[in-house]
């Protein structure tokens, strides 16, 4: 099987590099800016829009003309990327069941990046020697920036398709995907269900329970320093743009620590897992603010905001994510499933009732006296509905055909499952 990784480094680029990079990417965002422009008139005026074909025309007479002539100095690649974006954003936003809605204009400084498509363009210098003899970082060359310096973290497997450079916190990156040749492998023939929360991370079917590292919660009180001290600075001076990358650092620094936790977890569980099943939670709903006006305000709005911080901080949806691409690479399966009453449902008995969850960490069936950790509860719940959803739908997949899928079946009956889980029969079927 053939599959795309991204590998990611950070770049060293010297000063003229730096001025390079800027500069390049200041002219992505004016091409990008220029086309969302014409894009709008047309729509303003009824007239259909202008599909990337006649957009990268248009691109070829900015760039021969006088006014726009600066655009030559970059290359025309990056800015076709940019097109190429901004021609699908444009599309997606049409759609009204698409959440990240019209596109917008570029700023400055936000979301900087170029795409460089052309793999044989790219040339990497691992040697990490210089004429000399003395060690050096390997280095990377970029079209019309030349051989920048970056550090290299990790081997690079396959071929290299394409480059796309960003900028975030200060700090330059490269990100080369690939294609790569794997052999399947597949994990262990076991099958778990995660719950979601936020006293825990997740919350395992068998009762293994992961706590948060909350890096937000843990650099709250300098954050909100660092921004205080951001607000003492007049706009745009030189202090004043000091301070935004200090704070953009640490706003970086939270990131990584988040995505680490969640690709040691993710990792983890693919490689022991053949099957896993989660809800398929709106987070975007989850995290609304109260609604209110000025007559009738919304009630608990500081309560509710924490707990849409907190659920940001947990990052449900990039830990969803990693699980459905490293399974697919393991030719495991990710499954969805509704969440309405996983943790209110009783999987001894089948009775629902608001009642069976006194608190937070307690679940006790008001029917039946069934009793025990109320996401173990949740979990075990969202396994029931992924397997009989794979008993209805799972045979006509095609992940059937490799076989595993059967065994997976035959060997999770339902009441062995509640067996293997809380350690007794089950009285009724899942």
């Amino acid at each position: 099987m053939v599959i795309r990784k991204a590998f990611r480094f950070r770049l060293e680029p010297d000063e003229t590099q730096q001025a390079l990079l800027h500069q390049f990417c200041g002219q992505a965002r004016f091409v990008w800016n220029k086309a969302l422009e014409l894009q709008q008139r047309r729509l303003e005026r009824g007239v259909p829009l202008l599909r990337y074909g006649d957009l990268a025309k248009y691109l070829t007479l900015w760039r021969d003309s006088e006014e726009y002539g600066f655009l030559r100095q970059g290359s025309v690649h990056t800015q076709q990327q940019a097109l190429k974006r901004l021609d699908q954003a444009l599309w997606e936003g049409l759609d009204r069941s698409n959440p990240k809605g019209f596109p917008g204009f570029r700023k400055r400084g936000v979301h900087d990046s170029l795409r460089y498509p052309d793999p044989k363009q790219i040339k990497l210098d691992l040697s990490g020697w210089d004429e000399a003899g003395r060690r050096r970082l390997p280095k990377i060359f970029l079209p019309k920036v030349g051989w920048v310096k970056f550090r290299n973290s990790r081997e690079i497997e396959g071929t290299i398709k394409n480059a796309t450079v960003t900028r975030r916190a200060g700090h330059w990156y490269v990100s080369l995907q690939v294609e790569v040749e794997q052999t399947p492998a597949l994990p262990p023939l076991k099958v778990t269900a995660l719950d979601l929360g936020v006293r825990n991370l997740v919350t395992l079917v068998d009762g293994t329970q992961i706590d948060p590292l909350s890096p937000l919660r843990r650099f709250e009180e300098k954050l909100a320093w660092e921004q205080r001290k951001l607000s003492r600075k007049k706009t745009f001076s030189r202090n004043w743009y000091k301070q935004k990358q200090r704070l953009a650092r640490l706003h970086g620094r939270i990131a990584n620590i988040r995505r680490d936790v969640l690709q040691k977890l993710t990792t983890w569980l693919c490689k022991n897992h053949a099957v896993i099943v989660v809800e398929d939670l709106k987070i975007r709903n989850m995290t609304q603010r109260t609604k209110g006006t000025l007559e009738a305000p919304g009630t608990n709005a500081r309560a509710k905001a924490g707990l849409n911080k907190s659920i940001l901080d947990r990052g449900w949806g990039m830990l969803v994510e990693m699980l459905g691409y490293k399974l697919a690479w393991r030719y495991g399966l990710l499954m969805k499933v509704g969440p309405r009453n996983t943790s209110r449902r009783c999987p001894r008995c089948g009775h629902t009732d608001r009642a069976n969850r006194p608190d937070q960490s307690t679940f006790r069936c008001v029917e039946c006296g069934f009793a025990t950790h109320a996401d173990q509860v949740g979990a075990y719940n969202i396994l029931s509905r992924g397997m009989e959803k794979l008993r209805d739908e799972g045979r006509d997949t095609a992940d059937a055909s490799v076989g595993w899928l059967e065994a997976l079946l035959s060997s999770h009956s339902p009441d062995r499952l509640f067996a293997e889980v809380f350690g007794e029969p089950g009285l009724s079927p899942v």
